[in-house]
């Protein structure tokens, strides 16, 4: 695997506009050296009889079905609020004009 200079870490730093200094530049270099080469030994793991997964073990969905089923009406879901304008609940604004 090629070693990761100084100047690609600093292009990834711009590419993520994070400023950094060179003793930074520097100190990160190696390290994701290292990263890199662990991801790549993980990926020779797996030979070719090994499906790609994203979970270990199988997964089955467990929401229900969506059934319709009687719901209150619009008057009876505003009966109890303190205040209600065009069928719908009615807050104080708390946002002013600037936004």
């Amino acid at each position: 695997m090629p070693e990761i200079t100084r100047d690609e870490v600093a292009h990834l730093a711009d590419l993520a506009r994070i400023d950094l200094s060179d003793a930074e530049l520097d100190h990160l270099a190696p390290q994701l050296q290292v990263i890199l080469e662990s991801v790549a030994s993980i990926q020779g793991l797996a030979g070719d009889d090994v499906p790609a997964t994203s979970h270990p073990l199988p997964l089955t969905n467990v929401f229900r079905e969506d059934v319709v089923t009687p719901s209150l009406t619009p008057e009876q879901a505003l009966s109890g609020a303190p205040s209600v304008e065009e069928q719908r609940f009615a807050v104080p604004q708390i946002l002013g004009d600037e936004q």
